[in-house]
């Protein structure tokens, strides 16, 4: 169609995501007409105030084999748009090492952040065809800096470089006691994949005398020694069942789900919990292993390595450690290397995996994708609209718009997002979705997978809830109501609501439970509430949040929150933010909200989700198999089991005016309808299809036709 052609479609397209889709065209274009016109039109449009269609040009001049499009994009690793620096390191990866870039990407790489993890991975792509002038350029760039935090970035990123300069370089960093430690464990996890170098006796020895002490380099040393000695990391031996890996990278997943609802351990953590006690515990189940992958610290990675070595059934979990403080997700970026090793580790000490099912656009789920490809791993790939639907939602708002979509972007990563999505599911031996509305025509339009191209290769599989939680939790609360002692989580609510005065005792609940990150929309929530008459009606209890040691993100949510009501008023108006608590407990909390407790919350109360977008929804599930009435987001997974009118509203939770006015009619509704009617139906949808033993049971069979196919491939 021509470049120009091309590049006005991105600017004119509809939305936001389907100019991103249309960019695709775009670059396939440069690629087609690699002219001196194509590179003027393509650089003309780098500074567009349009940020969106800077960024299009970005991606397509990364397409054109020219040099004078090489020297615009080097030029681009410097640009006071910090965007376009991001992207432009990102894009040149594509292209044959420039001795020009080296440098710029090295300064990237010293900075940080995101665009440090772009430059770093470019410079990896390149190491392997020139290794030698980036293993000199990192040694120069180290004696440039002396801070322990840029240090760390530039000895890992000279650890993915081949070759002995590189080797002999780290073999200095780790054996120098002068060297800070966190630099020192960075040289040393970095020497731990080295086994078939030829320098391997040097770094046993050196990891094995450092491995005698009894401190964090120690114990990273000890991990050092475990990546050297090995091992597979698929099944290679005979064998008819099953053993699945799962992983979310940004939680501490226990069996206990102790951290459920603090940072980012939010309804995934608690599903993979369920789910993968339900895939090994299903009779005749071929899953004979589940492993669950989450961070840890480098002493839980040695004892989870040590623990999977000596089992080969039943669920259990693997520690990646990451290096480095929890950070929120968003910013976890610059972890992907700790990550991938990490995961590597563990596949490997639980003796191979027959499948590993990855589910987040991430950057768990980047590593783990590279390691799947190195080692050969058959993969599942739950695909979601994510972060399109959030795009979407943003810009209906009026917050995201093109003219802000590359500060947004820089972020957020919605274009590389969207990209890696694309990419996991083009990869995966099979991809499953949730149920959605118009599933086939959100995956087409937002994601760009035609579902009809390979139906064997994609499956629907509804996320569940364990209702035996649930059931407990509500004989609880009925038995409360009825005179019986309270038990004591309970207890722990009854004392809670001691606390507002008397004027808001015996007003309902409107309850939410999730992480208190802006896409989960807690701060709205608050801002719906306390606008109108609304708060005169219900007390507001949010469940989540780590209150002693906010993340970034908690902080942000709670810094709004306090700028609608002042934590000295929270009590007198009615807000109750006691922060995370266990699962089981919020359970029962949850089902106190239907029944109410005597004296202290009326019954007939409200579960409201307010997130931005939800892609299935598990606390909504679990509240709804509970007999709450609930208001959710009219789009995503929530619209295929909510009921208007019936068993809840959908809305627009973007929008703090609609969301109130759902709110307030949610509370009319909850109230008018019968002890027996609403809540029978609403737990009667979750019974119906919504289990988590349903659930396993689809996966299973997922599971058991991609083995199959892998063990059948390697037979061939």
């Amino acid at each position: 169609m021509g470049i120009l052609t091309s590049l006005d479609e991105v600017r004119h397209a509809g939305s936001i995501v389907e100019a991103m889709r249309l960019s695709d065209d775009l670059a396939f274009e440069a690629n087609r007409d690699p002219g001196a016109r194509t590179i003027r039109v393509l650089t003309a449009a780098l500074d567009d105030e349009d940020q969106l269609v800077a960024i299009a040009a970005t991606h397509a001049l990364a397409q054109v084999i020219d040099e004078q499009a090489d020297r615009a994009l080097s030029k681009l690793l410097s640009s006071e748009r910090a965007f376009l620096r991001e992207h432009a390191a990102w894009a040149i990866g594509s292209r044959i090492p420039r001795p020009d870039a080296i440098g710029r990407l090295m300064r990237m790489v010293a900075a940080g952040g995101f665009g440090g993890m772009l430059a770093q991975r470019t410079l990896e792509q390149w190491a392997v065809v020139t290794p030698e002038p980036i293993a000199v350029g990192l040694e120069g760039a180290l004696l440039g800096h002396a801070d322990p935090a840029t240090r760390y970035r530039l000895v890992e990123t000279l650890g993915l470089v081949p070759g002995r300069v590189a080797t002999r370089s780290l073999l200095v960093v780790a054996a120098d006691a002068t060297e800070d430690d966190h630099v020192r464990v960075a040289a040393v996890a970095a020497l731990g994949q080295r086994r078939n170098d030829e320098d391997a006796p040097a770094i046993r020895a050196l990891a094995g005398g450092l491995s005698l002490g009894g401190d964090y380099l120690a114990d990273a040393a000890r991990l050092a020694l475990v990546d050297l000695d090995g091992g597979s990391a698929v099944r290679t031996e005979p064998h008819d069942d099953l053993r699945v890996a799962q992983l979310f990278l940004h939680a501490d997943i226990d069996a206990d789900l102790s951290h459920a609802g603090s940072g980012d351990n939010g309804g995934i953590a608690t599903l993979l919990v369920r789910l993968g006690d339900a895939l090994v515990a299903e009779p005749g189940s071929p899953v004979r292993q589940v492993i669950t992958m989450s961070r840890g610290s480098v002493s839980e990675a040695l004892e989870s390595v040590d623990e999977l070595r000596g089992a080969s059934a039943g669920h259990r979990y693997g520690r990646i450690p990451l290096l480095s403080n929890p950070i929120p997700g968003a910013t976890a970026w610059p972890l992907r290397i700790a990550a991938r090793r990490g995961i590597r580790r563990i596949l490997r000490a639980a003796g191979g995996v027959d499948v590993l099912h990855l589910r987040m656009a991430d950057v768990g789920s980047l590593a783990a994708a590279d390691v799947a490809r190195e080692l050969d791993v058959p993969m599942v790939f739950t695909v979601a609209p994510d972060p399109h639907s959030v795009i979407r939602s943003l810009e209906l708002s009026g917050r995201l718009t093109r003219e802000n979509f590359g500060e947004a972007d820089a972020r957020e990563h919605f274009w590389f997002r969207t990209r890696l999505v694309q990419r996991l599911a083009s990869d995966a031996d099979h991809s499953v979705f949730f149920p959605r509305p118009q599933l086939a025509d959100d995956m087409r339009e937002l994601v760009g997978i035609d579902m009809s191209a390979h139906p064997e290769r994609h499956t629907v599989v509804p996320e569940g809830i364990d209702l035996g939680v649930v059931d407990r939790a509500v004989r609880e609360a009925a038995d409360l109501v009825a005179g019986m002692p309270a038990a004591p989580a309970l207890r722990e609510l009854t004392e809670l609501l001691e606390q507002l005065p008397d004027e808001r005792r015996g007003l309902p609940l409107l309850v939410s439970v999730g992480r208190f990150h802006r896409v989960k929309g807690m701060a709205s929530l608050v801002e719906a509430w306390d606008a109108g008459a609304l708060r005169d009606r219900a007390n507001l209890l949010l469940i989540g949040g780590d209150l002693a040691r906010p993340s970034a993100d908690e902080s942000e949510q709670l810094a709004l929150m306090d700028a609608v009501v002042p934590p000295a008023s929270r009590l007198s108006r009615g807000l109750l933010l006691p922060g995370h608590r266990p699962n089981d407990t919020v359970a029962r909390w949850v089902a106190a909200a239907r029944f109410g407790v005597p004296g202290l919350a009326a019954p007939h109360g409200v579960y409201v989700c307010g997130s931005v977008k939800e892609e299935f929804g598990i606390a909504l599930l679990e509240a709804m198999a509970t007999g709450l009435f609930v208001v959710a987001p009219d789009g995503g997974g929530p619209a295929t089991y909510v009921t208007p009118g019936r068993t809840g509203i959908l809305t627009r939770t973007w929008d703090p005016r609609a969301l109130e006015q759902s709110m307030s009619e949610a509370l009319a509704l909850a109230a008018a309808a019968s002890d027996q009617g609403q809540p029978a139906e609403s737990r009667s949808v979750v019974e119906r299809s919504f289990t988590v033993g349903a659930m396993a049971r689809e996966l299973t069979g997922v599971y058991d036709t991609v083995g199959l196919r892998a063990r059948e491939a390697a037979a061939a």
